[in-house]
């Protein structure tokens, strides 16, 4: 279930943001040799030294950077340009793929400038050219940052404007109202089982060429490449949520490439947790925050109506929930949408306050801010388009990444078990995820996520109650990656703690950016402010 924002499916892991690029110096940075022992087996060496010839080949074409077009929505002086990489490193001069990327120069002299940092917001399936637009949006948590680095965004392969997948018509895929994601017969299970298969097919009918190129140890070989194309010897890089991963991925195939890695809400780098395991890990911890938030809503009683305890908080939301199966609110809003909807709170706290106030509004007779909050808007061809393929993309990684359980019985056993209590996400998150149960393509044995020669200190950030990528990920990374710091932002939840106005935090990541300093112990650091309702 993880993403950048909730999804229209159900929803996926990450946090807004993008990517810098730094000012190139083409063809005067030969790319360091990748780590090939940090596969296992000759498909993985193979790999290693395709990546080393793809990046030597981007080191010496650069990247060729013009105003970006105009659909993009990137105004100057951001830039943009592509990096061509293999599809498969173990032909790396087979066929190739287009990525890509952009940049918006560093905001200090030239003195300042420390390279390119290069951003991704999480997914699978994120697109990271969104963040230049934190420089030229001015905003004031990245201002120090920006002095010293160029701000570079990419997205990642099968991303987006890099070579996008696709599993199924996009206006078909937001079309409402859907099944209610929590079954009441077996009927209803084996309904739920036909789609997760019939997606699974549309995947590989629509881009089965690519899909079984489509792992984390592929886009992490991709950021090479584009650490080279940038003229940069080493990487400085920021990852959050699923990026997180990605950044743990690259450091054990690319340790001696690394320069800075910043890694903010962590999933879990355990073999045994990629990525069955990490979904049902997800149930839990959003059951937590989902409770939260509704502590907050009550608190707020004042302003919301909805009660003045967490109990009859819940007791609304079953009620909206029960009217919206027998009725669909404005035809087009059952409960598979109101979950889509109503997960916003939990992953962020800056939707703890809109999601509030639109419950508030149903509650009191307004149904239209539920209905344009929550609905799909068919209008919205390229919203939709986007919505498509970051679930084509977040399904096509995941699945592609691990061998996930084909038994139904086992599913069924443990998606039962966890509804019990943790009933707000527990059979959406299934369903989302069943598609990897019938793959038609090979499923990969994940890395072992580990210390390499020459990784300098990463630094993690963890809120202790987030709810898409639980905290005994960081403190797993923590172990995995030797003289690493981990910072926790305790008594919060919020996914994404970097981009939070926290000087605790926000200090300790420019001074680590800026100088590569890290305190001599991890840190806790209070919580941000609580959202005002």
């Amino acid at each position: 279930m993880r993403g950048t924002r909730p999804k229209r499916r159900v929803a996926a892991l990450g946090s807004a943001g993008a990517l810098v690029t730094a000012t190139l110096i083409a063809g005067a940075v030969a790319a360091p040799t990748a780590n090939a022992s940090a596969g296992s087996g000759p498909g993985q060496d193979r790999e290693a030294r395709g990546a080393a010839i793809a990046a030597d080949r981007a080191a010496k074409a650069g990247i060729d950077w013009q105003d970006c077009p105009a659909d993009w929505n990137l105004a100057k002086p951001i830039q943009c340009g592509y990096v061509t990489v293999p599809l498969d490193y173990a032909k790396p001069y087979g066929k190739q793929i287009k990525l890509a990327v952009d940049r918006i120069g560093n905001t200090g002299t030239k003195a300042e400038r420390q390279g390119a940092l290069i951003y991704n917001p999480g997914g699978p399936g994120g697109s990271g050219l969104r963040f230049p637009t934190r420089v030229t949006g001015k905003n004031p948590v990245w201002a120090n940052t920006a002095k010293a680095y160029d701000f570079v965004g990419f997205d990642p392969r099968g991303v987006g404007k890099s070579t996008p997948i696709s599993c199924v018509d996009p206006q078909e895929f937001v079309k409402a109202p859907k099944m209610d994601p929590v079954p009441d017969s077996e009927a209803d299970k084996l309904a739920q089982r036909k789609l997760a298969r019939e997606y699974a097919d549309g995947c590989y009918e629509r881009s089965g060429w690519m899909l079984p190129h489509m792992t984390t140890p592929n886009t992490a070989r991709d950021l090479d490449v584009i650490r080279a194309a940038l003229g940069e010897k080493k990487l400085n890089y920021l990852g959050v949520s699923y990026g997180t991963y990605l950044g743990a991925v690259y450091g054990t195939l690319f340790p001696g490439h690394v320069r800075r890695m910043v890694v903010d809400s962590v999933v879990n780098p355990s073999r045994e947790k990629i990525w069955y395991q990490a979904n049902l890990d997800q149930d839990v911890a959003f059951e937590g925050r989902w409770k939260d938030w509704q502590d907050w809503v009550a608190k707020n009683d004042a302003t919301y109506h909805l009660g003045d305890t967490r109990a009859e908080v819940q007791q609304q939301w079953l009620k909206l929930r029960a009217t919206a199966k027998k009725n669909p609110i404005g035809g087009v809003v059952g409960p598979a949408e109101l979950i889509s909807f109503f997960q916003g709170a939990p992953y962020y706290d800056s939707r703890w306050a809109p999601v509030a106030s639109v419950f508030s509004k149903y509650v009191a007779g307004d149904t239209q801010a539920l209905i344009d909050a929550a609905a799909p808007h068919p209008s919205d061809t390229a919203g939709n388009a986007a919505s498509e393929n970051g679930n084509a993309v977040y399904t096509a990684v995941e699945c592609a990444d691990a061998k996930w359980p084909t038994s139904w019985q086992r599913w069924d056993r443990d998606n039962t078990r966890l509804h019990r209590d943790h009933p707000f996400l527990t059979w959406a998150n299934a369903w989302m995820n069943l598609p990897c149960a019938t793959w038609p393509v090979k499923q990969r044995t994940p890395l072992d996520v580990k210390t390499g020669k020459g990784l300098p200190p990463v630094l993690i950030v963890q809120s202790e109650r987030d709810a898409a990528t639980p905290y005994e990920g960081a403190v797993e990374l923590h172990k995995r990656f030797k003289g690493s710091r981990l910072i926790t932002e305790k008594d919060a939840g919020s996914h994404g703690v970097t981009g939070l106005v926290n000087p605790c935090v926000n200090n300790r990541v420019d001074s680590y950016l800026l100088t590569g300093k890290l305190d001599g112990a991890d840190v806790t650091c209070a919580p941000h402010a609580t959202p005002k309702p």
